[in-house]
């Protein structure tokens, strides 16, 4: 007999290869059929191996998905996604200047935070990963609040606690953001199986990477869900990269991340995470799902990152300079503007007037925000504050720690003020 080999995944372009996606299928926009939400998992688990599309090549939307939004609300959400896009510019260009010490973009995703936010109720709860900040722009959150905590400034209400970028916002539905992978999930299971427990409406979401999926605390929250039938979304973002490994490390080679859900007996769809009608249509179809007591669904987002895992990150050395580009399914933005224009509510000279405001409009933000200073200019909350926001009442030996702590400090003459 011969001998057992080991299959080890290899992405199919490195730097320096010309880029060819024909291998990545993309069927035609309206293809996919749409089952009621009522309907038994077992009965559609097609729709995990396809991809749910709505505006088509020509910017129209198209289809039994297409959610017939208004054209108020398509405005909405591509100015959104285009402030979005504007914010993470600046705060990139921030972290160059020294201003901040890390800051993760979400070019090419704006989508799937966006119009997902757009089609969840505000009292949802949101349990997101480091690229969803769409959801707190796309709820209304003041970015002076987002920048003082990528500052970690005075103004920043986490006090400096937490990694740039990793907000909490619970008056905006938006669970704390945790740099460990796939904390979140269990966490959301917890949060809709207590909603459903007290009897309550509001249901919750959470978001991860594809690589994340192979963590697992996504497997033990898929099984607490399908179990409870919890009335949660999980969001798995495809973006084809976790920093320097490409997706078939999580298992993209062996079947799609959507069909996950098929073993654990929950819905599952497989959307083109670049289309925000699909994306919102999808969202909607499970907040319903969920909402109607129908149980979970797994959503898969198959889109790309069009830059670099963060700050930290330089993708020319793991990666060609081609993708991004070349990545069939275009740009979320790009092909929203497109679907408007299509219907005739919008045109390139306001799209460009919009994009200039919004560029003038973060920064004005950006100097109010930097006005409670910014990162690496010493320490901006006193320092014995360092003890407060983990117990209600602080326990005898945090106390002691703090007043040692304290007494080390000023005796070596270093001046952090004292609340």
């Amino acid at each position: 007999m011969p001998g057992l080999t080991l299959h080890v995944p290899e992405p199919k372009f490195r730097p320096g290869d010309a880029v060819d996606f024909v291998g990545v299928d993309v069927p035609p926009a309206g293809a996919a059929r749409r089952p009621d939400t009522a309907a038994s998992a077992h009965d559609f688990t097609d729709l995990a191996y396809t991809l749910v599309r709505v505006l088509d090549e020509d910017g129209r939307a198209v289809g039994p998905w297409d959610p017939k939004l208004s054209p108020d609300m398509l405005r909405r959400m591509l100015r959104n996604m285009a402030l979005l896009r504007a914010f993470d510019e600046r705060m990139f260009r921030a972290q160059r200047q020294g201003k901040t010490s890390f800051y993760m973009k979400a070019t090419g995703e704006e989508a799937v935070a966006i119009a997902a936010a757009q089609a969840l109720d505000f009292e949802d709860m949101c349990f997101p990963s480091y690229r969803q900040q769409g959801l707190l722009i796309a709820r209304g959150y003041p970015l002076v609040e987002m920048m003082n905590q990528i500052y970690s400034n005075r103004g920043d209400k986490l006090q400096g606690k937490q990694l740039p970028i990793m907000y909490s916002a619970r008056d905006h539905g938006f669970f704390s953001i945790s740099g460990n992978l796939t904390t979140q999930y269990p966490q959301a299971v917890g949060w809709a199986m207590a909603s459903a427990a007290k009897g309550d409406t509001r249901i919750a979401a959470a978001w991860c990477g594809e690589g994340s999926t192979a963590e697992g605390d996504f497997h033990s929250a898929c099984t607490f869900a399908a179990v409870y039938r919890a009335p949660v979304i999980f969001n798995v973002v495809n973006n084809q990269w976790a920093i320097s490994s490409f997706s078939g490390f999580a298992g993209a080679e062996a079947t799609t991340f959507a069909a996950r859900a098929i073993g654990y007996g929950i819905a599952g769809l497989r959307v083109d995470g670049n289309d925000a009608l699909a994306v919102y249509a999808a969202t909607l179809w499970a907040a319903e799902r969920a909402r109607t007591n129908a149980g979970p669904t797994l959503i898969e987002h198959f889109t790309y990152r069009a830059e670099g895992h963060s700050t930290s990150d330089d993708p020319t050395q793991y990666r060609s300079a081609g993708e991004p580009t070349a990545w069939p399914l275009g740009d979320p933005i790009a092909r929203l503007k497109q679907h408007l224009i299509v219907i005739g509510e919008w045109d390139e000279e306001r799209h460009a007037a919009q994009d200039r405001e919004l560029a003038e409009y973060v920064k004005a933000e950006q100097k109010e925000a930097e006005k409670n200073g910014i990162l690496g200019h010493g320490l901006h909350q006193p320092l014995d504050t360092l003890f407060d926001g983990v117990f209600e009442e602080m326990p005898w030996h945090l106390r002691e720690q703090q007043a040692q702590m304290m007494a080390e400090e000023e005796a070596s003459g270093r001046p952090w003020a004292r609340k």
